[in-house]
C-alpha cells in the first residue's frame, strides 16, 4: 500500500438543523480536502444523512457540496464505499449513477495489506434490540418501499423527517461505555470470530468511538460520530488508528 484507507461514519446531515448541519459539512469536506492527497480509499460507513430516500426522479435537497466532493473524489480515482445505515438506508442508486460510488447493503469483507476486515454500519447485530431488527426488515423490504414512494414527495419528506428528529442524536442522548461485556457489537465481533479470523471489525451506529482488544490479534473499532466527536479510522498498511479531526 502507497496511500490510506479511511474510514467515517455517522454525519447524520440534516440532524438537529439545517445550520448546524451545514457547519457539519464545511467540517466533513475540510477533512476530506486534508486526507485526499493521501487516500487510496474511503468507506463512509452508514448513516451520512439524517434521512435519504430515492424517488424516481426525486432526492432530498440539500448537502451539496458534500456530494459534489466526493464526485471530485471518485472522478480522481479514489474508490468511495457508501454502506446503507439505519438512517438512509433507503439509498438506491442515486450516488452510483452520479459519483460511481458503491452500494453496501449489509456486511462488506476485505483484505487489504494481509489483514481481513469485517465492516458493518453496526445496525441489526448482536443481541437484543429486537424491536428495530423486526422494523428494519420491514423498513428494508421492496414491497415496503414500492408503497412508500407512492406517497408524494412532499408529504413522504415530510413523514421521514420528522421520524428522524426523534433520534437519540437529535435529543442529545449521551452515550455511554457499557464495559466490553455489554457491548453488543464486540459480542457480536466475538461470536464472528468463532468462524473466522479477522484483525478488525468495523461499525458504526453506536455514537462512541471504542478500541476494543478482542484477542491478542484482533480488534473492534467503532468510528463514532461526526456531531459530537468527528471521529475517524485511517489504515495504513501496517495499522489501524482511531483519529479525531480539528479536536
Amino acid at each position: 500500500m502507497t496511500k490510506n484507507i479511511y474510514f467515517a461514519s455517522d454525519f447524520h446531515l440534516g440532524s438537529p438543523s439545517h445550520s448546524e448541519s451545514r457547519k457539519r459539512e464545511d467540517r466533513i469536506i475540510r477533512w476530506l480536502n486534508a486526507i485526499e492527497s493521501t487516500c487510496s480509499e474511503l468507506f463512509l460507513m452508514g448513516d451520512i444523512f439524517d434521512f435519504w430516500f430515492e424517488y424516481r426522479e426525486v432526492v432530498p435537497k440539500g448537502f451539496v457540496r458534500l456530494q459534489g466532493k466526493l464526485g471530485m473524489m471518485s472522478d480522481a480515482g479514489i474508490k468511495i464505499y457508501f454502506f446503507k445505515g439505519n438512517h438512509d438506508m433507503w439509498v438506491n442508486d442515486y450516488f452510483t449513477k452520479e459519483m460511481g460510488i458503491e452500494i453496501i447493503s449489509d456486511e462488506l469483507v476485505i483484505e487489504r495489506a494481509g489483514k481481513r476486515f469485517y465492516l458493518h454500519h453496526g445496525d441489526g447485530l448482536g443481541p437484543g434490540d429486537q424491536k428495530y431488527k423486526v422494523l428494519r426488515k420491514i423498513f428494508r423490504n421492496p414491497v415496503c418501499q414500492w408503497l412508500f414512494a407512492l406517497v408524494p414527495p412532499r408529504i413522504g419528506l415530510g413523514i421521514a423527517n420528522w421520524w428522524s428528529g426523534n433520534s437519540r442524536l437529535a435529543h442529545s442522548t449521551e452515550e455511554v461505555f457499557n464495559g466490553v461485556e455489554n457491548e453488543w457489537l464486540a459480542v457480536y465481533a466475538k461470536e464472528q470470530l468463532q468462524k473466522a479470523h479477522f484483525d478488525y471489525f468495523i461499525f458504526g451506529h453506536r455514537h462512541l468511538p471504542l478500541d476494543i482488544q478482542l484477542t491478542d490479534k484482533s480488534r473492534y473499532i467503532n468510528i463514532g460520530e461526526w456531531i459530537n466527536f468527528s471521529s475517524y479510522a485511517v489504515f495504513d498498511g501496517k495499522d489501524l488508528t482511531l483519529n479525531y479531526f480539528e479536536k
